[in-house]
């Protein structure tokens, strides 16, 4: 794993250049690699994990006409090697970086599309002055860029690109509406006017100052129902075996995360099949008052005892408070996961022992393991309900329960379903997503109704993917739902704080349920096979019946999250209303003082759970602090 970045522009300073990249040491602290013309400018940050004694880039072509900066791994790269040496392309390393600078002279731009793994990479031409750069079709990797006076640059992380202080750092209105209410920012957004992301599978090209991005791939969901469930399964494991496989490609210590749910088990067990000595294993979970949530660290002994792993428990005390500038600068813009905490220490403990972690990420956007998929498909069910008994009788009912005292989730997960159940498909699993609720999104901002007006941003972006016209079936499918999330929710948030927070430790994660082919064989799979009989994760959790244990598969899905609930009403408390008190409120003037309020009030009180938008509001707080107030004051 690495760290990329590069400008076009004519005479690029040297000692910029290596400022900007040296701003990703942490995500490759083995090496440093720069290139630079009057035209352009290229810096790398390596962490070696393939071919150790070379690859250091840049990277040349034959003629050194062409160079490449490369961050992520490339898992058919001996296959295409050896194509492109038989097409007669000379080599000059044993990496899988130079496999893609070949590929891109024997097909252009397509040469994404023989790629399988997790990439972004920027390739400049020398002679043409051609800049292209790419990012891998689950958005894995993060890719940046931003275009101003004249230059264009890109990074693996926006700190990179905000060493240069030409960079306008205006706040983007629609990013932060879209933040509060999803607690990360979806799409090409950032919380900065001038930076966008490079979205999932496109590609940029750049030349003579101007840029055009493209599509180059897309899931596409084609549900095959004249087939059962074996068939599926016999397909799907079969991929996922050689997914694996392929991901154990390492010549640095490789292990894999085991939280206890059915995902990492899977990941785990498979990557038993294959390794000739015990795989490393880590889990963690917490001490101290934490309420409703869940230890699953039983659970995953018991996978580490079956398949006689080197496994290492961890056990992270509520001192988030410490952590929260770190999540910050981290990612050099708001985001309010509270995963990223307990990301952040199981990345810190798997460090000590691997540079490689496996992951059982995306098996849930695979196979409908989250609550709301649950919830969405019984909302149509419940929709067809009468009108006076859903909106009359049940959802006052339901609104004037008070929250649980642990903290868990259960009242909460019921007063979203009936806010949205009476909507249409689309805006009914936005409701399921979006933490502010509808009573207080008219004053949140301090101008009345322009937490509403900036939201439409978002609101459009996600209904897009729902309704997207490659998602075929009725207007209600869980395939729309499915597709949603693996579109902005997946890439923007489970994905983005894995990156950030193992790259803090110099820690190369790997993810085999996004293994593409795995993925379009997936999208196959009828919906009703994923969730059956109110059951999430069917199919899955039949497939692995026989390597995975049983108390592991029927046990309460917990999700990679923290205590948080009860962490701010007892550790935080203090914390936050301290960092959200009004004085600090006011230096920004974005959010209104009294529906701040009412939202401490009503969560301290137990009326309604509102920890995700407190955690928002807090990191937002910091993020602000940071980045807009501390750079007023040094201008």
């Amino acid at each position: 794993m690495c760290g990329i970045f590069g400008i076009a522009a004519p005479n690029v300073d040297r000692g910029f250049l290596e400022r900007a990249t040296n701003t990703l040491t942490h995500r490759g602290p083995d090496n440093a690699g720069f290139y630079l013309d009057g035209h352009a400018g290229l810096g790398h940050r390596r962490l070696r994990i393939i071919d150790l004694a070379g690859s250091d880039q840049p990277i040349f072509n034959e003629d050194r006409s062409k160079c490449i900066i490369f961050n992520g791994e490339i898992y058919n790269f001996s296959e295409l090697r050896g194509r492109l040496i038989g097409l007669g392309h000379r080599f000059a390393t044993n990496g899988d970086t130079e496999t893609i600078l070949h590929a891109y002279e024997e097909w252009g731009e397509n040469c994404v599309e023989y790629l399988r793994g997790m990439f972004a990479f920027a390739i400049w031409d020398i002679k043409e002055r051609r800049l292209f750069l790419s990012r891998d079709r689950f958005g894995i990797k993060p890719l940046f860029y931003a275009s101003y006076e004249g230059g264009f640059s890109f990074a693996s992380e926006m700190k990179a690109l905000l060493a240069d202080p030409r960079l306008p750092r205006g706040i983007d209105g629609q990013a932060l509406a879209a933040y509060f209410a999803l607690s990360y920012i979806p799409g090409e957004m950032t919380i900065y006017e001038g930076i966008r992301k490079l979205l999932p599978g496109h590609s940029l090209t750049w030349h003579t100052g101007t840029f055009t991005v493209r599509k180059y791939w897309d899931l596409q969901y084609r549900p095959e129902t004249g087939r059962n469930e074996e068939y599926f399964i016999r397909g799907a494991m079969d991929i996922l075996r050689e997914s694996v496989n392929m991901h154990l490609m390492s010549e640095v210590p490789l292990g894999a995360f085991l939280s206890g749910g059915v995902d990492s088990s899977t990941i785990v067990a498979l990557m038993s099949e294959f390794s000739a000595s015990p795989v490393n294993t880590v889990c963690m979970g917490f001490g101290g008052d934490v309420g409703g949530y869940l230890d699953e660290r039983g659970y995953a002994r018991q996978v580490a005892e079956r398949y006689h792993t080197r496994h290492r428990e961890y056990e992270v005390q509520p001192s988030a408070e410490g952590l929260i500038e770190t999540i910050v600068r981290a990612f050099d813009e708001p985001f309010a996961d509270d995963s990223a905490i307990p990301s952040y220490y199981v990345c810190k403990i798997a460090r000590e022992n691997v540079t490689v972690a496996l992951s059982g990420l995306g098996g849930d956007e695979v196979f409908a393991g989250y609550e709301r998929y649950l919830g969405f498909a019984l909302s149509g069910w419940f929709g067809r309900l009468p009108r006076f008994f859903r909106e009359g009788m049940v959802r006052p009912l339901v609104e004037g329960l008070p929250e649980r005292a642990d903290g868990h989730y259960t009242v909460n997960h019921m007063k979203r379903f009936v806010r949205s159940s009476a909507l249409p498909p689309d805006e009914r699993y936005l409701g399921y997503l979006t933490r502010v609720k509808p009573g207080i999104r008219e004053d949140f901002f301090s101008r009345k109704g322009e937490f509403e007006l900036l939201g439409a941003s978002y609101r459009d972006l996600l209904r897009g993917y729902f309704n997207s016209i490659n998602v075929p079936g009725d207007p209600g499918s869980l395939n729309r739902a499915l597709y949603c999330d693996i579109k902005a929710y997946l890439p923007e948030d489970i994905l983005a704080v894995t990156d950030r927070m193992s790259m803090q430790h110099a820690l190369e994660v790997r993810v085999p349920f996004l293994d593409h082919k795995f993925m379009e064989f997936c999208a196959t799979i009828p919906a009703e096979m994923k969730l059956k009989w109110f059951s999430k994760k069917h199919l899955m959790k039949k497939a692995v019946r026989d390597i995975v244990p049983r108390e592991v598969i029927s046990h309460r899905k917990q999700g990679f999250v923290g205590p948080m609930t009860t962490w701010l009403k007892n550790d935080l408390k203090p914390f936050v209303y301290d960092s959200l008190s009004e004085a600090n409120l006011r230096k920004h003037g974005i959010l209104n003082c009294r529906t701040v309020q009412r939202i401490l009030d009503e969560h301290f009180s137990g009326q309604e759970i509102h920890d995700t938008l407190i955690w928002s509001m807090v990191v937002f707080q910091s993020w602000y602090d940071i980045y807009i107030d501390r750079q007023k004051v040094s201008a």
